[in-house]
């Protein structure tokens, strides 16, 4: 199998996920070349081929230019499967990239098992593996899902492409989204609080625990689109991505897209019913309790303190 992976550039920079398509590659036990609309200036450690498009010229926003660019590529090296990230560039452009090459797209991958693609249904609750019937296929992958355990160091060889790249969008610029007067990206401790904490009342315990490790609280996904927490409390994919000392996730299952958004906390507990669920892989201690039980007995102890 011959894989292309489709790397990012943004405001300028190269985005790190190109290293997670580098591994869903080597996961997928594949030979892969890789496209960038970006800088010879900024170029990522990879050991193959790379097809460069300068983003001077193509722009770093322009879904025409982009994909035929892609398509371009994709008939050079006839390439087996097409992969990007599960990010604003991969959701616009993966359809896009399908549909010209009438290919199979599968989203959000989190997992590959004997070289098989995985992704989630029922809210993450389920796993399934998919196989395509098409010759080519158009995928995008789950931030935080796949990584290499160190960045790579390789040198690519490139090949520039030249083009117009014109297109029928004019890109204008980015906007930073409102932060609502919080930033939980700078707290050193977060308790979070999913689906498990029952009803918005509950809001208050997770609060409070906060409030007595002299932190933050957040919210898991499903707690936000319940409207129980404001959405600049939410950690995941579509959330904030945090990095605290501490990390407390109060009746939190552990699904991919939450994990991705902080995984990478220094110390993580969790406090959850099932031993089994996904967030006790990523914790450093598993409190298996009710937390409806816990979580106030362990607030009044800090308290104490």
């Amino acid at each position: 199998m011959k894989l292309l992976l489709v790397a990012e550039y943004r405001d300028g920079k190269l985005l790190a996920c190109c290293n997670e398509l580098m591994d869903f590659s080597d996961k997928m036990g594949a030979e892969s070349v890789m496209c960038l609309v970006g800088s010879e200036n900024d170029l990522p450690g990879y050991s193959g081929t790379l097809y460069l498009a300068d983003a001077k010229i193509y722009g770093e926003y322009n879904p025409d230019g982009h994909k035929q660019f892609i398509l371009d590529v994709v008939e050079k090296e006839q390439v087996d499967m097409v992969a990007f990230s599960h990010s604003s560039y991969g959701w616009d452009l993966a359809p896009r990239v399908a549909f010209a090459l009438k290919a199979a797209q599968v989203s959000e991958i989190v997992e590959v098992v004997d070289e098989i693609p995985v992704v989630p249904l029922c809210n993450a609750k389920l796993r399934r593996d998919v196989l395509v019937k098409t010759k080519q296929s158009v995928v995008t992958i789950q931030a935080g899902a796949f990584g290499l355990p160190e960045d790579p160091v390789g040198t690519p060889v490139v090949e520039k492409v030249e083009g117009n790249g014109e297109g029928r969008v004019e890109f204008t610029g980015y906007e930073q989204a409102e932060s609502g007067g919080l930033d939980l990206g700078k707290a050193q401790v977060i308790v979070s609080g999913g689906r498990g904490i029952g009803k918005p009342e509950n809001v208050e315990m997770i609060a409070n625990l906060a409030k007595a490790l002299g932190g933050e609280y957040g919210a898991s996904r499903p707690v936000v689109d319940s409207e129980w927490v404001e959405h600049n409390r939410q950690v995941g994919t579509t959330g904030q991505t945090v990095t605290p000392k501490l990390y407390v996730a109060c009746g939190i299952s552990g699904a991919i897209q939450h994990l991705a958004g902080m995984k990478k906390s220094e110390f993580i507990v969790a406090v959850n019913t099932d031993r089994d669920a996904p967030i006790a892989e990523a914790a450093d201690v598993l409190v298996v309790a009710d937390l409806k039980e816990f979580i106030p007995l362990f607030t009044e102890k800090i308290q104490a303190l």
